[in-house]
């Protein structure tokens, strides 16, 4: 385990999920080899070898083939470990890394997931139907867990596996409704009804590794197409 290691990141900067990869590995500051998929267009033989599914990230360790972004974040944070989350075996350990994962569950389940019916609202006012379920549940589910972010989840001056699982896509839709691409209306109530999570949601969007490969004109001008294009087919 170290720097006799070799890593080789199968990716792309503009999926959030595979966007997880690089936080965990810049946090850690293990050097590695980045190879760029493109998402657009068909994969081709030699990527569809590596990983059947298609999908990145990918993350080929000493030769073996890890696949699906949380199990990759989740296997550095094992194999280099750091502060990012404490063994199993250590004091408190399980229970740290039981309330992450719950974290992280809630996040992605309650509230990303009802996010992404943002690309199939036509109307202004399916849009802010979207937006208020979404706050409702982010309200709900997980402000109450940062109660002792400091600045970070569980009171940690540095990143967890919380951030590192979830950094990229608040780091998406504070850009995005910034930008008015989802209505702005979504992060106005966020801090006026959420306040523990848009202070959190500050000091994780500012923090390096989650910006290290973040283009946000970009992922700006690439959401505003697929949004015009999903909409249209909805």
């Amino acid at each position: 385990m170290g720097s006799q290691d070799k890593l080789v990141l199968y990716t792309n900067h503009f999926c959030p999920w595979a966007h997880r990869a690089h936080i965990a590995l810049a946090e850690l500051g293990i050097p590695y080899e980045e190879v760029i998929i493109d998402l657009s267009v068909p994969r081709t033989p030699e990527y569809l070898q590596i990983n059947p599914r298609g999908l990145v990230p990918s993350l080929s360790f000493n030769g073996e083939i890890i696949t699906e972004s949380a199990i990759v974040a989740q296997f550095l944070a094992d194999q280099y470990p750091s502060h990012l989350v404490p063994p199993s075996n250590a004091p408190g350990g399980a229970l740290r890394r039981a309330r992450i994962s719950f974290f992280v569950d809630a996040y992605i389940s309650k509230v990303n997931s009802v996010l992404f019916g943002l690309y199939g609202a036509k109307t202004e006012e399916d849009q802010k139907a979207v937006g208020d379920k979404a706050v409702a549940a982010l309200v709900k589910e997980v402000e109450p867990l940062l109660v002792d972010a400091s600045p970070f989840f569980g009171g940690s001056d540095k990143l967890t596996l919380a951030e590192v699982l979830t950094g990229s896509f608040v780091l998406r839709l504070k850009a995005l409704t910034a930008a008015n691409v989802y209505p702005k209306a979504i992060w106005t109530a966020i801090e006026e009804q959420a306040p523990k999570f848009a202070k959190w949601a500050e000091a994780v969007t500012a923090h390096p590794s989650v910006t290290s490969i973040w283009d946000e004109k970009s992922n700006i001008e690439r959401t505003i197409e697929r949004l015009a294009k999903l909409r249209a087919n909805a």
